[in-house]
């Protein structure tokens, strides 16, 4: 659901980052921005730089898990009834 007023701060960074797959008019359109894309931007970089993060473009708040953690893949190590532990 698109925000009615345009999100601030962590907020926005959070909501952009939720949509930044679908590119820069969505995103600033589920941030409250609407078409203003230039506004967008603006107040996105702004938001980044002072939670000290560097960010130059939208697609850079794109995270992919990391494969290194894998969660319930690997060997499950349990005792065979509750009267082993």
């Amino acid at each position: 659901m698109a925000s009615p007023t345009p999100l601030k701060g962590t907020d926005l960074v959070d909501c952009a980052k939720a949509n930044a797959k679908q590119g820069i008019e969505t995103a600033a359109l589920q941030c409250g921005y609407g078409d203003d894309l230039n506004t967008f931007r603006r107040e996105l970089s702004n938001a980044c730089e002072e939670m000290n993060l560097q960010v130059s473009e939208l697609n850079e708040l794109i995270t992919t898990p990391d494969p290194m953690l894998n969660i319930g893949v690997g060997e499950v190590v349990a005792p065979d009834t509750p009267s082993d532990l």
